[in-house]
């Protein structure tokens, strides 16, 4: 049986910068997860974040392959460089699915973590820009599949594939 690392927030753990959850009531995940196929896991809190915390962007919304390649920092809205943090935690989430044999990841879009498509531009205006977060950027750079919560009927689209 395939396994899908998925952002805790969206199985309702309350590990967002503002100390909330982004519930999914997604049919799928809930099949999923009830199948015991979800790797629930968050990258922020896992490289040491606190909950609540800052918001944090990558700087020029230069995404998380520029952050991966020391190119791009992650800030928080404080100022702060939370940029070790966020190496650390997506390090942590490829090392969680490798050790759980993971393919296929579903994330929460738009984190500068988690992000799969999009990211918010670094102005803390509220801005999107195409890109991925660090952790998507990683996961992908290695080979495993990153789908947002919006792309579920993908996600199963391709976790069927796999299993075939």
């Amino acid at each position: 049986m395939e396994r899908i690392l998925v952002s805790a927030c969206l199985m309702g753990r309350r590990v967002r910068y503002d100390g909330g959850a982004k519930t999914s009531a997604d049919a799928r995940l809930a099949e999923w997860r009830d199948e015991g196929r979800l790797v629930p896991f968050c990258p922020e809190v896992e490289g040491g974040l606190p909950t609540p915390r800052p918001a944090a962007e990558i700087e020029g919304g230069a995404g998380g392959a520029a952050v991966l390649a020391g190119a791009a920092r992650v800030l928080a809205a404080d100022g702060s460089d939370v940029t070790a943090e966020f190496l650390s935690g997506a390090q942590a989430a490829l090392a969680v699915a490798r050790s759980f044999g993971v393919r296929l990841a579903v994330l929460k879009e738009g984190s500068p973590s988690c992000g799969a498509l999009a990211i918010y531009d670094g102005t803390f205006q509220g801005r999107r820009t195409p890109g991925q977060g660090v952790t998507a950027a990683l996961l992908e750079a290695n080979g495993i599949r990153v789908f947002t919560e919006d792309h579920l009927a993908e996600a199963a689209d391709h976790l069927r594939v796999l299993e075939s």
